[in-house]
């Protein structure tokens, strides 16, 4: 018996999957799997050696993994598949479905064989709510009533009509893909007959038109902790729309913000507020009340001649911090009111009064007019030279 050049060149099928002669199918399908991941073209790109490689590690299994190959390889060689035993390049019909296990084991699919199971997550839900600012002071527990997709008590989630069950897909035997084989590739696509679910509704529920959920109203109940600021997303898992075909519940996320307030400005836990004073107060000095969030009054203490825009901070007057026992300060703003619709008396004290005023008493106009005298000096001599 002649052997060709070709025959003499190849490796020895066992050396090029590094197992013994008396390796079992397990042993050989494990050093199979290991030697094409890592020569894989896929992991190796433009290394023509891996390539090759990976070509030599197939044609290698090709031939071990069928009894009777193997059988006639130990007695002969490469001389049995001279003559185009092992079908063409060494690669059989059978080929297909070992490369599409290697397939999903390089690219995150273990456990390629996975049935569809017809269950699909319900959709994620958007609920937006304001709330006032009082309330995200406090927190509060809300009643929020939206429409969503609930079960399908007709038929229990399945879709089918009660009485009846899907059935198997048969196009794909419930994989809910479908393979098919090109050259030395496998290409894999979603099953068209059954959607990929890998099952199919014969007998659809009349109530629910075979998607196994229906539209209801439903009222939840939702806790907003104190502290929430304009844009707080709340979780509510399992809380979505239900799941097709008894699949898990999406969940629902209620989007909150935060209406204006007549008095309070925020920032951050922080909150600020104007309040108008007398101007006598803010002359000789005493004191002024201020509303704070929690609905109470607090009094604030002012020296004399404080000017209009003056601010005082109040300790632990602001908001809540979320998720922890820290608390913002408030910010109080005074606003001088200059007096209006004075009396005949009133007007003749206010002119006594700026009769007697001095640059001592109202030192910040005094400091401005001086300013600006020397600016327009300065103005004249640089025109005049």
């Amino acid at each position: 018996m002649s052997v060709s050049s070709d025959t003499m060149a190849k490796r020895d099928y066992y050396e090029v999957l590094g197992v013994q002669r008396g390796a079992s199918d397990a042993d050989l399908k494990a050093a199979f799997r290991k030697a094409a991941m890592q020569h894989h073209p896929d992991r190796n790109p433009g290394d023509k050696t891996c390539e090759h490689r990976f070509k030599e590690i197939n044609e290698a299994y090709d031939v071990l993994k069928d009894s009777d190959k193997r059988a006639a390889y130990d007695r002969f060689g490469h001389a049995a598949f001279e003559h185009g035993g092992g079908g063409q390049h060494g690669f059989d019909a059978g080929f297909a479905s070992t490369f599409a296990d290697i397939f999903d084991d390089l690219f995150g699919m273990a456990g390629g064989r996975r049935r569809g199971s017809g269950r699909e997550r319900g959709a994620d839900l958007r609920y937006n709510m304001e709330i006032a600012l009082e309330e995200a002071f406090t927190g509060k527990n809300a009643q929020v009533r939206l429409p969503t997709s609930v079960t399908c008590e007709a038929c229990s989630g399945t879709g089918a009509k009660a009485g009846t069950k899907p059935k198997t897909c048969a196009t794909c035997s419930g994989l809910g893909r479908v393979r098919q084989a090109q050259g030395f590739f496998t290409l894999e696509r979603t099953c068209v007959s059954c959607q990929g679910r890998g099952q199919v509704i014969e007998n659809p529920c009349p109530a629910c038109v075979g998607s196994g959920r229906v539209t209801r109203e439903r009222t939840l109940s939702v806790n907003i902790p104190s502290g929430v600021e304009d844009g707080t997303r709340i979780r509510l898992a399992g809380e979505g729309e239900v799941g097709a075909r008894g699949g898990p519940n999406g969940d629902l996320y209620i989007f909150l913000s935060i209406g204006s307030h007549p008095f309070f400005q925020r920032d951050g836990a922080d909150l600020h507020c104007r309040v108008p004073v007398s101007m006598v107060t803010a002359a000789l000095g005493g004191e002024f009340e201020a509303p704070t969030i929690d609905g109470t009054m607090t009094r604030v203490k002012v020296p004399p001649g404080t000017q209009s825009g003056r601010r005082f901070r109040l300790h632990a007057k602001g908001m809540p911090v979320l998720r922890s026992r820290q608390t913002g300060d408030m910010y109080v703003q005074v606003v001088v009111e200059t007096p209006q619709n004075l009396t005949k008396k009133q007007r003749e004290l206010l002119a006594e009064f700026d009769r007697l005023s001095s640059k001592e008493t109202q030192p910040e106009s005094a400091g401005f007019f001086a300013k600006v005298k020397e600016f327009f000096d300065a103005l004249g001599n640089r025109t005049a030279s």
